[in-house]
Parts: C-alpha cells; sequence; structure tokens
C-alpha cells in the first residue's frame, strides 16, 4: 500500500520554490508542479479506465490550497461515478462553442457575405443592391434569426408574398440568402442542407420563375421617329442632350456614356475604348465612332479637374435621371426610355439591314451565349462594325421618304425585350 503523503501547510506550500513536483497530502494525488521559470500550477494525478491522467487544477497562487483540495475532491467523485474530467471538460467547451455559434444572427452573416463581395465588384452598385434587397425583403423575417435555426418555412416566409408579383427581386432574394446561409455553414455557424437552395428543394413548393416572371420591357422610340427625334434633340444645347445624342450614335448603355473620359477616346482612330471595369461584360469593348459621333466630341467644351466628356455642373458623372429628364422634357418619356434606344437600334438592324446577327450583338456588346461560337470570335470586327455605325448615323440624319412612313399606333412607342 503506497504511503500517504503528510498534509502540508500553506506556509509550506508557499516556500515551495524549487523545480518539481510536490505531493501537498489531503487529496490522494494532489501536487503542486513549480517549473524551471519559477511558475507554479496543481495537479492532481489519477488513473482513469487504467491508464494515469495528470489533470490541471488552476495556478497557484490563484488557486490557494483549500481550493485545489476541494476541487481535487470533486474530481476523485466524479472519477468514481464513471465521469471521464477530461472528456466532460471537451464536451463543456463544445457546447460553449455550439452556443457562440448560434449567436450568429442572418443579419450578421449577410453584413460579412455583403462586404466579401463589394471586395469582389467591379463597383460599389453591387455591394449595395445586395444590402438593399436583403434589408427590404430578409431582414424583417429572417434577420434577427440564428442562422442555425432558419429553415424551409422561413424561406418561403420570405419569398412567397413577392415571387409571383416581383418574380426577379423575389429571384435575388432567394439567392442571396442561399449566399448567406452557405457562407454561415462553411464557417461552422450552421449545418445541413440549404433551406434556399432552389433544385430539389424550393423548386417542388415554389412555381418556375419562368412561368410566372412578368417581362418588363424597356419603350423604345419606333424606328421611323428616330429622324425626327435626332433633329429636335440636336437643337438642345445642354450637356444631358448631347450626352444622350452620343449615347444613342454608339448605341452604348447610358452608363458608359456618362462616365466616358476623355483618354478612352481617340478622335483621330475614331474609336472609343471602354476599359473592361466599366463594361457589364468586365471585357474591354471598343467603340467605333461615326463622323457625326466624332463632331459631337470636337464641339463639347473641355472642363479643368476633370477627365470625363459628359460631366455635370458640378463636375461630376452625370446622372441616369438627368439623361431621362431631357426625354421628358421633350414629351417623349412615355414613348421611350433611354436604354429603349438600344433596342430601338437592335430593331434597326434586323428589319432595315443585313447585318449579321453576332456584329450586331457586338455592337451592342453582348456576350455570346453561345460558348462554341464564343471561343471561335477572338476579334472584335471593329472594321464591320465601324460600316454599321456609319450606315446607322446616316439613317438618323436621313427623314425617311413618304411612302415609307409608319403611321405609329396612339399611345406609346412600340415595347421590346432587349436588355
Amino acid at each position: 500500500m503506497p504511503r500517504k503523503a503528510r498534509e502540508l501547510a500553506p506556509v509550506e506550500i508557499k516556500r515551495l520554490t524549487s523545480p518539481g513536483l510536490y505531493a501537498v497530502g489531503g487529496v490522494a494525488g494532489l501536487h503542486l508542479q513549480v517549473t524551471e521559470r519559477g511558475a507554479r500550477s496543481w495537479i492532481l494525478r489519477v488513473t482513469i479506465a487504467g491508464k494515469r491522467r495528470d489533470l490541471g487544477l488552476g495556478g497557484y497562487p490563484d488557486v490557494t490550497l483549500a481550493m485545489a483540495r476541494e476541487k481535487a475532491r470533486t474530481t476523485r467523485e466524479s472519477i468514481a461515478q464513471g465521469i471521464d474530467p477530461v472528456a466532460e471538460r471537451q464536451r463543456l467547451r463544445s457546447t460553449a462553442l455550439a452556443e457562440r455559434l448560434r449567436d450568429m444572427t442572418f443579419e450578421k452573416a449577410a453584413e460579412a457575405v455583403i462586404a466579401k463581395k463589394q471586395a469582389e465588384a467591379r463597383n460599389a452598385k453591387h455591394g449595395k443592391q445586395w444590402a438593399s434587397t436583403l434589408e427590404t425583403y430578409a431582414y424583417p423575417i429572417l434577420g434577427p434569426m440564428s442562422v442555425a435555426d432558419i429553415e424551409l418555412a422561413h424561406v418561403k416566409q420570405v419569398l412567397e408574398p413577392i415571387w409571383q408579383e416581383k418574380t426577379e427581386t423575389a429571384t435575388r432574394v432567394r439567392q442571396r440568402i442561399e449566399a448567406v446561409l452557405s457562407w454561415a455553414a462553411v464557417h461552422g455557424h450552421r449545418s445541413g442542407e440549404n433551406p434556399a437552395r432552389w433544385k430539389g428543394n424550393l423548386d417542388a413548393v415554389l412555381p418556375a420563375p419562368a412561368k410566372v416572371s412578368k417581362v418588363e420591357h424597356h419603350r423604345a422610340m419606333p424606328i421611323d421617329e428616330m429622324h425626327a427625334f435626332m433633329e429636335a434633340l440636336e437643337k438642345r444645347q445642354g450637356i444631358a442632350a448631347k450626352c444622350l445624342a452620343f449615347t444613342i450614335l454608339t448605341a452604348a448603355r447610358s452608363g458608359e456614356a456618362r462616365a466616358a473620359t476623355w483618354e478612352e477616346i481617340d478622335l483621330v482612330a475614331k474609336v472609343w475604348t471602354i476599359p473592361g471595369e466599366r463594361m457589364k461584360a468586365g471585357s474591354e469593348h471598343r467603340v467605333p465612332l461615326s463622323a457625326p459621333a466624332v463632331e459631337l466630341l470636337k464641339a463639347l467644351p473641355r472642363h479643368a479637374g476633370t477627365s470625363l466628356a459628359f460631366p455635370s455642373p458640378q463636375g461630376g458623372k452625370l446622372s441616369d435621371a438627368t439623361l431621362a429628364a431631357v426625354l421628358k422634357r421633350m414629351n417623349v418619356y412615355e414613348k421611350a426610355t433611354v436604354h429603349g434606344f438600344r433596342s430601338t437600334f437592335r430593331d434597326w438592324t434586323a428589319e432595315r439591314t443585313s447585318t449579321p446577327h453576332h456584329i450586331a450583338e457586338m455592337a451592342l456588346a453582348h456576350t455570346i451565349k453561345n460558348h462554341a461560337e464564343a471561343a471561335y470570335r477572338r476579334g472584335d470586327l471593329l472594321e464591320k462594325r465601324a460600316k454599321l455605325m456609319k450606315q446607322w448615323a446616316t439613317f438618323l440624319a436621313t427623314a425617311p421618304a413618304q411612302a415609307e412612313n409608319v403611321t405609329p399606333i396612339r399611345g406609346a412607342g412600340k415595347e421590346t425585350t432587349e436588355a
């Protein structure tokens, strides 16, 4: 039978300063450990399932001799009842970690994802769109919820009220909820299936977007009214009117024209090169400039302090509402939107020219959806597109023959679905 250690008094414990492991008595296996650096801590040496374990009970003097003996007795009682103190500590630690993870709300997770998206996006607008849609539709229901608790029923509660009336928006909300919950799963805040997943999940409870979506048309000026409109537009002297005319002559998107800089424009080569970060598809796009487009640019004043070709009075970029305001002042806004002129251009190429489909699409900087075709088309067909834009400018400057005049239907101009 092993010899029982003598019970040391607190004053004796205080004197133990040399490195070593000292039995302090009072509870079998209780020791004071002194390291080479002078740190002192309590160790309880026990046997669990036939294996010797050294269990730490805290540091001295924060844990006093009396406290160490009490901890040692409690630990030995647990072992006698078949409880493994090490496994129990790990369980409690895991439980505490799980509780901390459950504190991650959907809104906090969304903020982390939005920050990541903003860092990746070509412009800040993308991150703002994420924040806006989630704040409007998801946060009222999911915002304060733990991401671990979100289930299919909660996602349905967000989506069902807007699924048929605002299908495109609802689809984006679903995708963004799915992304947030995926982020939460990867970071250990939730487990199991993603309740916002479409295939094999929400597609069983919600109608397919293509079946219920209402296509939003861009109001487009009828082809045969373009000459009269351009004549009226040329009489307007404001910078917004000039920007709108340039947008139409180049068949560009409004944002591309409004942000055009003189560094991008080569008046000699008659080419406007838009950098990839400003293009919807993310790739550089060269725009051939027709003679009227070049004349319009040459007539523009250069403004100190900005490289923008069409700066606002304050020196910044014109807003899209500024160009729309031109249409309103000309009393044609009910008939055409700024973006709708791209639709008119596309209709003109199809109905009034023999332009091949791929050249017209390239003029509009549309992404080639046919991957096989895209793989073989490496050039940008600039020369052919230059001829097309010259033809477009000539058409805009030429009054329709009387016999070709088309009587427009009363009311708004025709609508198209060009994106």
